[in-house]
């Protein structure tokens, strides 16, 4: 409801997901020469799902996810308690629950239809997130009548959005949405573009409290270094994979 005050933990597995990615490239990259692909990165390196390095990462990643929900967690139960002691009220009488935990950058083995038949298949998400429909059986049931909650986080300054789910997106992008807005200068850019500036003043002039860990942390995530979030989700709005249900107007900013 308009006025209500929300938290958005925005984490996930962090540096055991970089070791994860930094240690499936390297025997993918063996792998994938197998294959004849000629390709331009070595990043972009892969494996077939059903082979034994295909596996091996898809089960690597999987524990990652894991982590990264056990992570979202514990800071939920710390944020919890800091209200807890702030106001001065028992932790179940705060009221605060947990609305939806959701992850991106993720793949997932799903059945979509695919040229009129229906396949089992694992769908890669990279800055994407699900989008799936009312109805569909992988929604939980306390939102299954009104399809998957969508989260999309905007930067510092701008506001973020949570949307729902699309019979769309399931015909069009296989049940698929955009995470985030993406960036626009890399996080070496944003730093040598933050120079000079008071980030931190700017953020508070709009009435935005910031608190991080080092400087260049809150030069990496400055707004300018993404696009604009509003005209992202207003594109997958239009295009009909994902439907708008609350913006979020940021007051307070933590970045670690």
């Amino acid at each position: 409801f308009e006025g209500q005050v929300t938290l958005m933990p925005h984490t996930g597995s962090r540096g055991l997901g970089y070791q994860i990615c930094d240690d499936s490239l390297a025997f993918m990259a063996k792998h994938v020469t197998k294959l004849g692909f000629n390709l331009p990165d070595r990043q972009l390196s892969c494996a077939m799902i059903q082979t034994e390095p295909g596996m091996r990462y898809y089960n690597a990643m999987s524990c990652g996810a894991n982590y990264a929900w056990a992570n979202r967690q514990i800071l939920l139960h710390r944020s919890r308690d800091v209200f807890s002691k702030v106001f001065s009220i028992g932790p179940r009488d705060l009221n605060m629950n947990l609305v939806y935990d959701v992850c991106h950058n993720i793949a997932k083995k799903e059945e979509h239809v695919i040229d009129g038949k229906k396949r089992f298949v694992c769908v890669h998400r990279k800055g994407a997130t699900r989008s799936f429909p009312p109805g569909h059986p992988a929604v939980c049931d306390d939102y299954r009548d009104v399809g998957q909650p969508i989260l999309i986080p905007g930067d510092m300054g701008t506001a973020s959005y949570v949307l729902s789910g699309t019979q769309k997106a399931m015909e069009e992008t296989f049940g698929s949405t955009c995470h985030g807005a993406g960036r626009v200068l890399s996080r070496k850019a944003a730093k040598k573009a933050s120079r000079g500036r008071a980030l931190q003043r700017e953020l508070e002039d709009k009435g935005i409290l910031v608190r991080w860990t080092g400087r260049s942390t809150l030069a990496e995530e400055m707004p300018e270094a993404y696009k604009d979030i509003s005209q992202v989700v207003e594109v997958v709005h239009g295009a009909g994979i994902s439907k708008k249900v609350a913006k979020l107007r940021p007051i307070a900013v933590v970045k670690g």
